[in-house]
Parts: C-alpha cells; structure tokens; sequence
C-alpha cells in the first residue's frame, strides 16, 4: 500500500505539498484569537488552571490543596503548579491562554508524525485550522486552562514511540503524565497486551515515584484518596454533574435509573475493551488500539467532559489519508457533527444541557472506532511484534519509513 508521502496525485498528493503563506496567516489568527479572547474575558488565566495555581498557592501557605473539593489532581501536579503560584494573575492570564494553545499544536504535530505527514503541508494546517475554529472543545480547552493538555501532547508522542519499538521510552512520557494528571492510566493495558513488562513498569515508577515523593511533602499525604477519590468514584457534586459526558451521568438525567445506566456504560467500555484487544492480536496496531482504551475509559470515567475528546480526535484526524484509517468512516464525521460552534440543536442550547451533545459525540466516536476496528480485515500474522525505530504502522499493520 502506497503511503501518504508517496501520494503523487488527486486530492492526497494536493494535502501533502508545501503550504502556501496565506494559509499560516490564516491558521494564525485562528490561535491566537482564542487564547486573545480568553485573556481578556478572565482574570486567572481559565477556570481549571486557576483551581490547581490556588492549590499550589494554599500548599505554599502551609494548607492542603485538597481542600477545594474541585482540585481532582494527584500531588505532583501542586508542585508542577508551583511556578506559576509564583506568579502574579494578571501575567498568568497572558501565558496560560498561550501556553496552552501551544500544547494542542505540539499535540497536533505529533499526532502527524504517527502517519508521516510532513508539518509544513497542506493538511497539517488546514486540519489544526479546523480543530480550531470547526470543533467546539478546542475552544473550551484553552478558556479553561485545563491540564488535560498534558494527556493531549503525551498520548499522540508516547503512541509514536511505541510504535517504533521504544516502550520504555513511551513509559516514561506516560507516567510523567498520570503524576500530572491521571488520564491516561487506561493505556497500561496497552503494555498489558503487548507483553511490555518494562514499559508497563517504567509507566508506574514514573507516576509512583513523582506521586509519592509529592504527597509527602503535603499535610494530608493520603489527600488525594480520602478526599479525591470518593470524589471521582460517586461524582457526588451536583455543579460538576451538569458537565459530565459519560453515559453513567447523562442517562439518570433522562430518567433511566443510576444503577441501569452505570451498567450500560460498563458494558459499552467493556466492548471497546475487547474491540481493542481484538485489534491489537490481529493487527498490531498501536494507535488505533490506544485510542480504543481511551474512550472506553471515558464511557464510564466520573467525570468525563467534553474537552477529553481533544485527547483522541487530533490522533484519528490525523489518519483520515490512511487507508482503512477510521477518519475514513462516515460515523467518525457525523460524530463531530454536534461539536460545531454555533450549531443549534433544539432543546440542547442551554449550557447546562452541553453534556447531552458531548455524550452523543462520544458515544458516536467510540462506536465509529469500535465498529471499523471489528469490520476490517486482519493484517499480516506476527504484525504486532515491535517494529524498529524509524518505522511507523499502516493500515494492513506494516512498517514503512518516515522522510523527515
């Protein structure tokens, strides 16, 4: 199978030539306006970045930071919070917006580099200029200043390294993010399936060892799981439930009972489970298979909001020239469909009923993902053993070489 950078022809070959300049003022403005509008409508910076500065601020000032039932972050994210403590809001609102806009374009760049399109072509900045302006939790990620931007960078560089057999190396990245924020503890069973024992213990060493030296220096070192914990396991906050995504909290709110709905989600997450692990046996498939874990994590995660989704869409955009690739699928694209900006859904407009739209946008993506992984045709036997460095995956789970 040819691959993208070998396309000479048609519309592929058109997406991957040099960008012209016009295209960069364009992409440009559309970043830079959104981190604008946030420094200018907030005082912190963004909402969700703020809590965590004022857990670093009150750990400073000798409290916990687990006072604020809202700080759901493991210790090591107080310390990594503790340069920006330092320094005044009125500069905090300048940089977050900024620093954060540019983790979703490191995002974006890596996710390109899985399936070797080059940075300057046409496509990478006609998709990132599409994430932007055309998919509405881009937006709400950087007026939140919300770390998930963490899982954003980490998934798409740790899934290259481990598609070029460098799984210790991709442990670390993982790890390093679950001490920041644990999002992405779902893909430890990607080292589970690929019998990475050393991955999988460079990924908890990592995390263990920055979490636990953390919590040692705080007043209540078990915090986070006497406070958090229960927390993020019951959902027990009645504002924060309002914008939760995940089946298991949106179904109650239309009736179905608690118990019923968190069984479905777990039956829906399961079969993303297995829809991954099935990839993974026939295939080989690093990507597809940790972007599988992810929303099956998310089907059943408390809480679980919209801007979550920004941790898989760039990798499956990023794809859409590959074929058998799930951006190919008519359902990945009906799926963003209720993430439009200013797109009216009748009786879903008030901002309290978001989550309906971004559980129907998860719900559709998992299926998309779940349904191509089941249907399509197995690769090559013996496709899953690593590939050497400098390779990268396709879609019949063969190797083929980078040019840049």
């Amino acid at each position: 199978m040819s691959s993208v950078n070998e396309a000479k022809g048609g519309i592929s070959g058109w997406l991957v030539r040099a960008v012209p300049w016009h295209a960069w003022v364009v992409l440009g403005i559309a970043l830079c306006a959104g981190a604008a509008e946030t420094s200018l409508r907030t005082r912190d910076g963004g909402m969700d970045n703020a809590i965590v500065v004022r857990a670093a601020k009150a750990w400073l000032a000798g409290g916990s930071p687990y006072d604020d039932p809202h700080f759901l972050y493991l210790p090591g994210a107080v310390l990594a919070a503790v340069p920006q403590a330092l320094l005044p809001w009125a500069v905090l609102r300048l940089l977050v917006p900024l620093a954060v806009t540019g983790g979703l374009v490191a995002g974006w760049a890596c996710a390109l580099r899985l399936y070797g399109v080059p940075w300057r072509s046409r496509f990478a900045v006609l998709g990132l200029t599409g994430l932007a302006l055309g998919f509405a939790p881009f937006g709400h990620l950087v007026r939140l200043g919300n770390w998930t931007v963490v899982a954003v960078v980490a998934l798409p560089f740790a899934l290259l390294l481990a598609s070029r057999g460098r799984w210790g190396a991709a442990g670390i990245v993982i790890g390093a993010a679950i001490a920041v924020k644990p999002l992405l503890v779902p893909l430890l069973l990607l080292f589970v399936f690929a019998r990475r024992w050393r991955g999988l213990g460079a990924v908890v060493l990592v995390s263990a060892v920055v979490s636990g030296g953390a919590a040692l220096l705080m007043p209540d070192p078990a915090g986070f799981f006497t406070r958090t914990l229960p927390f993020l396991l019951h959902g027990d906050d009645t504002f924060v439930r309002l914008y939760e995504a995940s089946p298991a909290a949106v179904l109650p709110r239309v009736g179905v009972p608690e118990g019923v709905a968190v069984l479905l989600a777990c039956g829906a997450a399961g079969v993303g489970v297995w829809c991954a692990y099935r990839c993974w046996r026939r295939e080989g498939r690093v990507v597809d298979t940790g972007v599988m874990l992810m929303l099956s994590a998310f089907l059943v995660s408390r809480p679980s909001y919209d801007h979550y989704l920004l941790v898989v869409v760039p990798v499956l955009l990023a794809g859409v020239m590959e074929a058998g690739s799930v951006a190919r699928g008519p359902w990945f694209w009906v799926a963003l469909v209720p993430q439009v900006p200013g797109l009216a859904l009748p009786y879903l407009e008030p901002v309290t009923r978001r989550a309906f739209r971004d559980s129907l946008t998860l719900c559709l993506l998992a299926g998309a993902v779940a349904l191509r992984l089941f249907s399509r045709a197995p690769g090559a036997r013996g496709a899953h053993q690593s590939r050497p460095a400098g390779r990268l995956p396709t879609a019949a789970g063969e190797g083929r070489g980078h040019s840049f």
